[in-house]
């Protein structure tokens, strides 16, 4: 390149605006440097050639028409009314089958070291077997991880970043955390990153790293989490000096498809430093295959990766794979470091060109072990030929000084081949192999703002062909023009004056759900059994868990709850997890509860796997509430009713409703144990193994769980039954099935009858249960007291009209059956509000009690949402003498103080947004029935008295103030850090914890759990627009009549008020807000 076109291509790339988080500037007092590329006149790209698809047709004559356009005014004008955004036309396209939007994402765990699929010991301890100091080294089985990364669908190929601050004795190349073994209150990652953006179809992702330029404090973190009792708070990475001055890295990832094809994706990584001080950074974005050829007996056809260069002398890597098109990674040159005024670092004229590195994702045996490498260049190649320090290791077993734990040789470590001679280079001189990297070093970047800049395009189109790769402007045009795109498709679901603030933290909130996308992949039998090219796993490992899943085979893109703490999928998260993503992709939503009652993860027998560590477990049954909820809000926002899906999901989960009838009602009385029950540690017991008292365990949420599955499944029979009449008798026997298991809830021992309703406390309880007329109740205010609110179901009377059939086997049972019916549940005799029919597990009178309870602030009434256990056990816990030994329940609020189940989370106190979430549908649907006439204390002892939906706005609220700045500026859940609430470079971002302060709403547990907390963002969209500031005072007001839109296009009985989501509301058919029996 000339001089002068050197110096232009500067000039357009650096200005002095930034957007820190593709939603919104940084305020103007920041003076970050960002890439703000003026809108220049892009070159048009070569024609794809013709094809079949009308879609793909269609986009033909959007190319066709004005190349200097942006696509999305091209694809308007070409669909006119039809037009509905760019990203819901790509995910037609992708469901149609016409294009596979989906082929590429952010399928890369963020942690595979550690994992159970990984474990090949013979304890069964999988964090010692593979400790992240043999991550670098090891070669994995089941997957793949990194930082920020990408791969395929099938992840046979991996992309992801790499960085280096000079300091570090290893590449940052994956994410460190503590294990359960080291951490006070279990596992817990050790690093500040953010998952900023993502489309749905990943047509735009943004990522945030922060690295430290001082060397990271992997001794101290280990050493002093592991020194601390469960009693004290976790010591966290910002506990250390290394982010003191500001002396870090903010790194932004940013992938952008082409507007017209999936398999062009653009990756542009910005590094700005914030420290004092100039600083070098190495940038070395690694691309690799996952090893699939060191573990069959005979070696599959070989990928391979190689080094190239076009004409104009850019460098790039060329992608040979037997099951995958051809493709390129090409890595453009880069400019120089930029000040933040402009100014650029030492000579203007000069780029930096990436060194190109290759070696083999093979385990470095000699190093691990001591033993002899099957390849010449090893998986750690470029930490040796990087650092000086890790290369002097070289030749014998090492950890670096992180971990002084000494671990098993895994599988894989047979010498097979000679070693290669010291001398040899670390890394290929050839430059092929099966991992590569594309090393970038940007020398004495300016600090408070300073930046570099790392472009690189993977492509399936020749690099010698590919205009882009000569204009860097519009290179980052088609990055803008995504993220333009994103910005449409978020703003699209926004009805309603809802704040800034509120649509930054949903959209991360959506965006981070769609990061936590994770290919999976197990088979049960190669795992057990072990790989015919590797030693045999010890004998014992068999019996240690996970046995009887011999059919289990799992190849696919799951949603996780949280990629580094819980890299695997767990079967009532998912559910949670389905429920804010139906609101941006149902198909992928649809797909996820799909495959998790499939007969490769269904067991014959109907048990749906729980989670990798015990796929016996037991989940609370929440699979068909959530595949109704999905078909529900689907046909809302689209209008589209897939009832084959609703279909084929009701039929598989009538295998699941036999498997608990017949495994977890050992009595046969209707009173189901349950035991784990996915609540760890409510109980005073671990209700997973025997008690240590003798006895039954009578659990008040068991039964009432498996009433709300009995509703859900009744609801989606009567849905079915509108298209086909056989499932109306389905509807009557789950009808009969939900009056026994209610009837249960006073259960018969002999002649005797006891009761899990306490009258004079108006809560349900455990009972434990000795004998015929021997049992007594465990006086624990917790969520087994709330659960029972959950089975509640509003028949319409058009619906109980239209199945003659269903009312009347209804009205019979209720004629004669009164002692069953008219006990333990509310009455069904009586309409309610539209003459709408009731069922469910509380009458009028134990709700208003139970409800006095839930809105006390002194109980269960927190600021940010219902506390998991009432606060009354601060004062007064509960407990008893066992055998010699005091058990305890008390109030917890923040960490757990015990062991049980890991002690990585805590259900005495805390609050969850997966419960809460039930919680507040169940008060919807009793509002359905009782409308204004049922009026609470809300909350107790205000003297303020709402209805029931009024209420629920109320939790949906202060929930919501978790997240949301209040009048100062701080986030709750940043729990008080100056740093994270008032610091420019943070104050936007936030995290997604697993659970939240009882008290204080401090984030606690799995840090980008926007599996089920993401659920944040559907009370966003639902009441967001009426939420007050946190710690700001609430003004009484009703927003009752507005939520009873029956139909997508029917206009509310309420003359004068509409709904604020309805479709009378604006031109969207997002009606979130609805929640009448119809949404419900």
């Amino acid at each position: 390149m000339s001089s002068d076109a050197i110096k232009t291509l500067q000039q357009k790339l650096f200005r002095a605006t930034e957007d820190t988080n593709g939603i919104q500037q940084m305020d103007s007092r920041d003076p970050g440097l960002t890439i703000q590329i003026p809108k220049a006149t892009p070159a048009p790209f070569p024609k794809a050639p013709p094809k079949t698809s009308k879609a793909v047709l269609g986009d033909l004559k959007i190319q066709q028409n004005d190349s200097t356009k942006s696509y999305r005014q091209r694809l308007s004008e070409l669909l006119g009314a039809d037009y509905n955004g760019v990203e819901k036309y790509r995910l037609l396209q992708d469901q149609n089958r016409e294009r596979h939007w989906k082929r590429w994402g952010p399928y890369l765990s963020d942690r595979q070291w550690a994992t159970v699929r990984e474990d090949y010991s013979d304890n069964g301890d999988a964090w010692s077997h593979f400790p992240h100091e043999h991550s670098r080294s090891r070669a994995y089985r089941w997957g793949e991880d990194g930082i920020g990364g990408i791969s395929d669908s099938h992840q046979r190929l991996c992309f992801s970043l790499a960085v280096w601050n000079g300091q570090d004795p290893i590449l940052k190349e994956r994410l460190f955390g503590v294990t359960g073994h080291q951490g006070n209150h279990g596992e817990d990652v050790k690093e500040l990153y953010y998952y900023l953006d993502s489309t749905p179809t990943h047509s735009y992702m943004k990522f945030l790293y922060k690295y430290p330029q001082r060397r990271y404090p992997y001794e101290e973190l280990v050493n002093e989490n592991v020194h601390r009792d469960r009693n004290v708070e976790e010591y966290e990475i910002l506990d250390t000096d290394v982010f003191d001055e500001d002396r870090y890295w903010d790194i932004f990832m940013e992938y952008a498809k082409d507007e017209d094809d999936p398999d062009n994706v653009y990756i542009r990584i910005t590094s700005y430093n914030r420290g004092p001080d100039p600083a070098t950074l190495h940038i070395i974005p690694q691309l690799w295959f996952r090893n699939t050829w060191s573990w069959p007996a005979q070696k599959p056809p070989m990928p391979s990766l190689s080094a190239a260069t076009t004409d104009n002398d850019i460098s790039y890597i060329k992608v040979k794979h037997p099951e995958m098109a051809g493709s390129f990674l090409c890595c453009l040159p880069s400019p120089p470091p930029v000040c933040v005024d402009g100014r650029f670092v030492g000579d203007e004229d000069a780029v930096i060109q990436p060194d190109l590195l290759f070696t083999d994702n093979d385990t470095n045996l000699r190093r691990l072990y001591g033993g002899i490498n099957q390849s010449a260049c090893v998986k750690d190649a470029f930490h040796d030929h990087i650092i000086p320090s890790h290369k002097l290791q070289r030749g014998r077993s090492d950890s670096q000084g992180l971990d002084s734990s000494s671990t098993p040789r895994p599988t894989g470590s047979a010498p097979t081949c000679e070693a290669s001679p010291q001398e040899l280079p670390f890394v290929n001189p050839e430059k092929r192999g099966t991992k590569s990297a594309a090393h970038y070093i940007f020398r004495d970047v300016p600090g408070r703002g300073g930046c570099a800049v790392v472009r690189l395009k993977l492509t399936p189109l020749s690099p010698n062909k590919d205009r882009s790769l000569e204009d860097e402007g519009a290179f980052d045009d088609v990055i803008e023009e995504r993220r333009e795109e994103a910005n449409e498709f978020y703003n699209s679901l926004l009805l309603g004056p809802i704040s800034d603030d509120l649509k930054q933290v949903m959209r991360q909130a959506l965006g981070g759900m769609l990061w936590t996308k994770q290919f999976y992949y197990f088979v049960q039998k190669e795992w057990i059994e072990g790989d015919p090219a590797q030693p045999p796993p010890p004998p014992g490992r068999q019996h240690i868990r996970n046995k009887h899943w011999r059919h289990m085979h799992i190849e696919d893109i799951l949603s996780m709850p949280d990629k580094w703490e819980y890299p695997f999928f767990a079967a009532w998260d998912t559910a949670f997890h389905c429920i804010p993503l139906a609101v941006v992709d149902p198909s992928f939503a649809k797909k996820q509860l799909d495959l998790l009652t499939r007969e490769w993860y269904m067991k014959p027998d109907g048990q749906i796997p729980a989670y990798e560590w015990n796929f016996s477990d037991v989940n609370p049954p929440v699979h068909a509430w959530a595949t109704f909820r999905v078909f529900k809000i689907e046909r809302k926002l689209t209008g589209r009713e897939d009832v084959p899906f609703l279909e084929r999901v009701f039929q598989k989960l009538l295998l699941n409703f036999t498997w608990w009838v017949n495994r977890k009602d050992s009595g046969g009385y209707n009173v189901f144990e349950g035991g784990f029950l996915g609540l760890d540690n409510i109980g005073i017991f671990n209700r997973s193994e025997p008690l240590p008292t003798g006895g039954s365990l009578r659990q008040a949420d068991g039964t009432a769980w498996m009433a709300f599955f009995c509703l859900n499944m009744l609801n989606i029979a009567l849905e079915l039954a509108k298209h086909n009449a056989v499932y109306e008798d389905i509807a009557s026997k789950f009808f009969e099935h939900f009056i026994f298991i209610a009837d249960a809830m006073t259960y018969r021992s002999g002649d005797h009858e006891s009761s899990l309703w306490n009258e004079q406390d108006g809560m349900y309880y455990d009972a434990i249960e000795f004998g015929p007329g021997n049992s007594f109740q465990l006086p624990v205010r917790s969520l087994v007291s709330l659960i029972p609110l959950y089975a509640t179901l509003v028949l319409e009377p058009a619906v109980i009209n239209r199945f003659p059939g269903f009312k009347k086997r209804m009205e019979w049972f209720i004629d004669n059956r009164p002692g069953m019916s008219g006990r333990n549940m509310a009455n069904m005799r009586a309409g309610g509000r539209g003459e709408r029919r009731l069922l469910a597990l509380a009458s009028k009178e134990r709700l208003v009690r139970i409800l006095e309870k839930m809105l006390d602030e002194d109980e269960f009434f927190s600021e940010y949402g219902i506390r998991s256990l009432s606060k009354l056990h601060k004062e007064k816990p509960w407990g008893m003498h066992v055998n010699g030994q005091w058990h305890e329940v008390g109030y917890w609020p923040g960490e757990s103080h015990s062991g049980m189940f890991g002690g990585n989370s805590n259900w005495r106190g805390p609050i969850w947004l997966a419960v809460n979430f039930l919680l507040i549908e169940s008060l919807q649907r009793f509002y359905q029935y009782y409308g204004d006439e049922l009026q609470v204390e809300c909350p107790t002892g205000s003297g303020e008295y709402m209805n029931l939906v009024e209420v629920t706005e109320e939790i949906q609220h202060r929930i919501i103030h978790i997240f949301g700045r209040d009048v100062e500026g701080n986030r709750a859940t940043n729990g008080g850090n100056v740093k994270l609430d008032q610091d420019p470079h943070f104050r936007d971002y936030v995290c997604f914890y697993e659970f939240f302060h009882g008290d204080t709403g401090r984030g606690l547990g799995a840090s980008h759990q926007t599996g089920w907390t993401g659920l944040v963002a559907y009370h966003i969209l639902q009441s967001g627009a009426s939420c007050r500031l946190p710690k700001t005072p609430r003004t009484p007001r009703s927003l009752v009549n507005h939520y009873f839109d029956e139909t997508i296009d029917a206009h509310s009985e309420h003359e004068d008020t509409r709904s604020l989501y309805s479709a009378m509301s604006g031109a969207e058919l997002n009606t979130l807000g609805d929640i009448s029996p119809d949404a419900l």
